[in-house]
């Protein structure tokens, strides 16, 4: 969530040359398919001796996303520019305007990138069947599949399973439901 506000707050209110080039490069990433990128990753992660970690499900997730930056950009457009203007009258940087400013007026924005970015990351059943060979180190999601057999389905431990994998998604949501509907709310323009 950082590293998207961060990169957010900055194509939102620094002006520096080439902003519109670099932000629409950043935006054009998210027409890459990820299967595409998915034997290069596994090499790099392969040579870095990564396979079998949990560094390929974490490590990336630090640099960004094109979406998260995007939505997290719209919502510092709408922060005004007088308020930026007078902390730096009074003698702040961009990272102290960023770290005091606009992270506490952008809570909801950050709220619905912290659900949006945990389910995906709970949900993610592709990169862990990828990377983690050892069954010790297993996601919950390669977990579950493991009840679902060729022959036969054990649907009682599956249902039980999945029960228990569900709870955290509810709870986190009900935890920050009133931000994430003010922030549906706010970026749909109404009050």
């Amino acid at each position: 969530m950082l590293a998207n506000s961060f990169i957010a707050y900055g194509f939102a209110k620094i002006p520096f040359r080439g902003k519109g080039i670099w932000f629409a490069i950043v935006l054009s990433t998210m027409m890459i398919p990820g299967f595409v990128t998915l034997i290069p990753q596994y090499v790099l992660f392969s040579k870095l001796g990564w396979v079998n970690t949990y560094y390929p499900l974490i490590v990336p997730h630090f640099f960004g996303s094109a979406f998260y930056i995007f939505l997290l950009r719209q919502f510092y457009m709408t922060i005004p520019t007088e308020l930026i203007e007078a902390a730096k009258i009074e003698g702040a940087n961009h990272f102290y305007i960023w770290w005091k400013i606009g992270l506490p007026l952008t809570k909801p924005a950050l709220a619905t990138v912290a659900i949006f970015s945990f389910n995906g990351a709970w949900n993610h059943f592709l990169g862990p069947l990828l990377y983690l060979n050892d069954e010790n180190l297993y996601t919950l999601q390669l977990g579950l599949a493991v009840f679902k057999g060729q022959l036969n389905t054990q649907w009682n431990y599956l249902m039980a399973g999945s029960l228990l994998v569900l709870l955290p998604v509810i709870l986190l949501f009900f935890f920050f439901q009133k931000y994430f509907i003010q922030g549906i709310n706010l970026s749909s323009g109404g009050k």
